[in-house]
């Protein structure tokens, strides 16, 4: 079974932490030859591979605060090597002063030993000729004194930028780590949480139904903190036979602009419809059941609205809306889910303005500037970059990876209930 191997792979992936962000899309790829599927892990095994994806994680957190501190000392003026530094910096400059005032000695002496009267007495010409070449001997020496404090702050200098490139760079190495170890446990939690979802069941899962399709319009590229976003969502049944009861499952996942941090708090989804007119948020389950019954050839519009809270940060996010069905006789998916990408803005200081009007569902009219979607196959596991060579690509490398894993790992592992189940 399918599943199994994607089971197993997220397994590997908590055990493999280093060989995450080269392989978000091999985490959901269903390509190993039958004859080496590996064994179904057990719940036990999952929890454990959980625990240690857990532990790693934490303890990544942990080292980047402690990498970001390193960085932070490094960059103060207090830092023992910046101290030194300016000390020799300034021994520096004090050399510096020093053999030009020995110099402006020399001048001075020679200019008064050229300036005797020619009746000067030898005793004079003699004192003057000493406190030249004292003065010269004094420049010499002062030369020789600058030359070796300025080789001492370059060196002093060196080390201290020496120490700051080795702290930032301990620390890029500590967010990557973070970065891959979030990763990983996402991945891990998921695969336990689905592990526990079917001994839960004990039941069969839901087939895919390529007829039954989810369509989403108005849906922005770019959203801002602190302001609301309708779009809308139809949901058809190109099948040739009744569905008694169609659900729309929606979730929304968003990182910052590192990808490391969580954002998703910020967000909410709201939906509505024409028998549900009063905005609902779209609650832990990530169902919404306002559809009904659908007949053969007919659609079911929803409408929903993105919430971005005031508070949230710069970074990126996506959705995932799909549509499941539920018969006495078994039940359903739709095989491509539509995952529509968008950055967010921080907010501007603006007034929170009105939630945008979106295209009437099914429509096929996109808004000017908005995102499109990019169809997700559940069944196979992969995340499919249909619509765009590399979409999926596109959002793993712009530093939102975990995102991806995670978005995807939660959608996979969405409840595939029977109808008496749902």
């Amino acid at each position: 079974m399918k599943i199994r191997r994607i089971l197993a792979t997220a397994v590997a992936i908590a055990v493999t932490t280093p060989a995450v962000m080269l392989s978000v899309t091999p985490a959901y790829a269903d390509t190993a030859p039958a004859a080496q599927t590996p064994a179904k892990p057990t719940v036990k095994e999952l929890e454990k591979a959980a625990a240690e994806a857990q532990k790693a994680y934490d303890a990544a957190v942990a080292a980047e605060k402690i990498a970001y501190q390193v960085v932070e000392e490094a960059l103060s003026d207090t830092a023992p090597l910046a101290v030194a530094a300016k000390a020799a910096r300034k021994a520096a400059d004090d050399a510096a002063v020093a053999k030009t005032t020995a110099d402006q000695a020399v001048t001075d002496a020679q200019t008064a030993l050229d300036a005797l009267p020619e009746d000067a007495t030898e005793e004079v010409r003699a004192a003057a000729a000493k406190t030249l070449s004292e003065a010269r001997t004094a420049a010499e020496a002062a030369a020789t004194a600058k030359t070796t404090a300025e080789a001492e702050a370059k060196a002093a200098g060196d080390l201290a930028d020496d120490a700051r490139v080795a702290a930032d760079r301990a620390y890029t190495k500590a967010r990557a780590a973070t970065k891959e170890t979030l990763a990983a446990k996402t991945a891990a939690d998921a695969a336990l949480a689905r592990a526990k979802e079917e001994e839960n069941q004990g039941g069969g899962e839901c087939l895919d139904e390529p007829g039954l399709t989810t369509v989403v319009t108005g849906f922005p590229s770019k959203v801002t903190a602190g302001t609301a976003t309708t779009f809308s969502v139809r949901v058809t049944n190109g099948t040739d036979k009744d569905m008694e009861k169609v659900l729309t499952y929606a979730s929304v996942h968003a990182t910052d602009k590192s990808g490391a941090k969580d954002i998703a708090k910020y967000l909410k989804l709201k939906w509505t419809s024409a028998s549900s007119p009063k905005w609902k948020t779209v609650d832990g389950d990530l169902y919404i059941d306002t559809i009904g019954a659908l007949k053969r050839g007919e659609h079911g519009d929803i409408k929903l609205r993105l919430d971005v809270d005031a508070k949230a940060p710069a970074g990126q996010g996506l959705t995932f809306i799909a549509g499941d069905y539920f018969n006495e006789d078994g039940c359903g998916l739709t095989p491509d889910a539509a995952v529509n990408k968008f950055d967010i803005k921080a907010a501007a200081g603006k007034p929170v303005p009105k939630p945008t009007k979106a295209a009437p569902a099914g429509s096929g009219v996109t808004p000017q500037g908005s995102g499109s979607s990019v169809p997700v196959n559940t069944t196979s596991g992969t995340l499919a970059a249909t619509g765009s060579s590399d979409a999926t690509t596109q959002i793993a490398l712009a530093g939102g990876a975990a995102v991806v894993l995670g978005a995807g790992a939660m959608f996979i592992v969405r409840r595939r209930r029977t109808g008496a189940d749902a």
